[in-house]
């Protein structure tokens, strides 16, 4: 582990401007301030959290560092976090990373510099290989997407079984043609649902039939298989319109789909009316406020964000006091159905 001093001797600066960077000090010149930068990432080097802690008072804040705190699902495990801390004294800090694996450092970074007692990520990025040396310090828990390039603790869905099920459930009400829609291909949870779909097709003795089934068989797990190529397949359903396009494609086809899949809550609200419209079944993965309320009311894979944030906070005020400890939670919660009024039999 790399010291102070190290930095300070890799930059060609003296320790107290090391000290001034990290502090944010804004009289520091920033090409110097570059240069300090620089040379923490080459060095590896992370402040001593739990030493700054005895030295200035133990830190009383947990961070949550999510892709959107709009999205029901991450308010959803906030709120969580925040009904465990508080009792104990214990400040919640929220920061979103949004869409952009590129802000995702940076983001993490201006949190734990905050001297946490714990941080819960859900990563937009690629690799969090980053983090090992925090890691040293810092309880971290990865919560509904897994860490990639470093070993940590994760908390997730059943996502795979999630998306299943809501098949199984279309196919128990007669129906064959059964579409995906999604948003974006990026999340692993995106991925493992749209796998999901295509079990719970086969399942049935349906033959989803994509591109990516060549890819699978020849063990290329990165390339077609991450992109699949479907007539019901939509991964562009980011906006209202685009939903309804996507929709009106699929209806448009020699065999249109009479049903769908929604691979979250944010692309069941966008697709809501045209699936309405159009007058496909549908079952949407992830619960979100007034689904129950509206004509037809959702059906939907209900996820539980209130018991991950739950164990994801408990578990990291636990390691608080020991946060080298090997991790050892690897959570996967089930999700549940709930039969509303929008999956009624073809027509």
């Amino acid at each position: 582990m790399s010291t102070m001093q190290d930095v300070a001797s890799h930059a060609g600066v003296s320790a107290k401007t090391v000290s001034r960077v990290f502090n944010a000090d804004p009289h520091v010149r920033p090409e110097t301030r570059d240069r300090v930068e620089r040379a923490m990432r080459e060095t590896g080097y992370v402040p001593n959290v739990l030493a700054r802690t005895f030295r200035h008072g133990r830190s009383q804040s947990v961070g949550v560092a999510i892709p959107d705190v709009g999205d029901p699902f991450f308010s959803a495990i906030v709120r969580s976090v925040e009904t465990v801390c508080a009792p104990a004294g214990v400040t919640t800090l929220v920061a979103s990373i949004g869409d952009d694996p590129e802000r995702e450092r940076d983001v993490i970074e201006a949190l734990l510099k905050a001297q946490l007692m714990g941080l819960i990520l859900a990563p937009v990025a690629e690799d969090q290989s980053w983090l090992e040396p925090w890691l040293e310090h810092t309880p971290i828990e990865f919560v509904d997407r897994p860490a990639r390039g470093v070993e940590a603790e994760e908390l997730r869905e059943d996502d795979v079984d999630g998306a299943r099920r809501a098949v199984e459930h279309l196919v128990s009400r007669g129906h064959r043609r059964i579409a995906f829609l999604a948003d974006r291909v990026h999340p692993p949870s995106t991925q493992r649902r749209r796998d999901g779909w295509r079990l719970g097709l086969r399942d049935a003795g349906i033959e989803p039939g994509d591109a990516s089934d060549d890819a699978d068989r020849a063990g290329d797990t990165t390339g077609a298989s991450e992109h699949p190529r479907h007539d019901l397949v939509s991964l562009e359903a980011t906006d209202p319109e685009s939903a309804a396009a996507a929709i009106a494609r699929m209806r448009a086809l020699p065999e249109p789909p009479t049903a769908a899949v929604t691979a979250n809550a944010r692309v069941t609200m966008r697709a809501f009316e045209p699936l309405k419209r159009a007058g496909l079944a549908f079952v949407g993965i992830g619960d979100f406020p007034m689904a129950h309320a509206l004509t037809p009311a959702v059906t939907v894979m209900a996820q539980d964000p209130a018991e991950l944030g739950r164990r994801a906070a408990e578990r990291a005020l636990e390691r608080f006091e020991s946060p080298a400890e090997p991790a050892r939670e690897h959570a996967l919660i089930p999700m549940h159905l709930v039969v509303r009024g929008s999956t009624p039999a073809p027509r």
